[in-house]
């Protein structure tokens, strides 16, 4: 199973994943190529790191979308990499239907929530505020519906009377590194 991951941040969900497939956990499943709208992302440290390609592709102007010239450049970027899988770790603009379209079926998110609970941004600072018991974080199949797609998997975090934001947001993130590459890993093993 070919992998595609796109990010936009430091890259902790793209190296879990890339550590699992280092240390034989990821199934069939080989990451081959990683991809950033953000030039200076450290997810794209993590191509040399893990023999990966890894490279910035040009969104256009916009902070939350693409536009669509800079839609038919990832397109065609991924495309040419003929994914079985993309994978949206920390990729942090909305997709549209044309992107959608182009690999129906193949595209999941990871969601640091538990959806449909605090869709959107600052999932974690959402459950936090609101003062839940049990928040967590999500994987799921990526449609039009933003956070709106079928689940495929989810993962609970116990919110402590202690806790504050950021000892929150550790914990929800281990939970992420775990969740993402067994789901991939299973994906994997169904595709076979």
């Amino acid at each position: 199973m070919r992998v595609v991951i796109l990010g936009s941040g430091r890259g902790s969900n793209a190296a879990a994943i890339l550590e699992a497939q280092q240390a034989g956990r990821l199934g069939r499943a080989r990451v081959g190529q990683i991809f950033s709208d953000k030039p200076d992302a450290g997810i794209l440290a993590l191509g040399p790191r893990f023999g990966v390609p890894a490279a910035w592709l040009d969104a256009a102007p916009f902070k939350t979308k693409l536009d669509a010239e800079g839609e038919q450049r990832y397109i065609a970027a991924i495309r040419a990499c003929a994914p079985d899988l993309v994978v949206l770790a920390g990729f942090m603009r909305v997709l549209k239907p044309p992107f959608l379209d182009a690999f129906a079926g193949k595209i999941i998110n990871l969601h640091p929530s538990l959806l449909p609970s605090f869709p959107g941004l600052d999932g974690i600072g959402q459950a936090f505020r609101r003062g839940v018991k049990i928040t967590g974080c999500t994987v799921h199949y990526v449609t039009a519906e933003v956070d709106g797609g079928p689940i495929l998997d989810q993962a609970a975090v116990r919110i402590e009377p202690g806790d504050t934001l950021e000892t929150l947001a550790a914990k929800v993130h281990a939970a992420e590194h775990a969740l993402l590459p067994a789901v991939i890993a299973r994906l994997s093993a169904a595709s076979a």
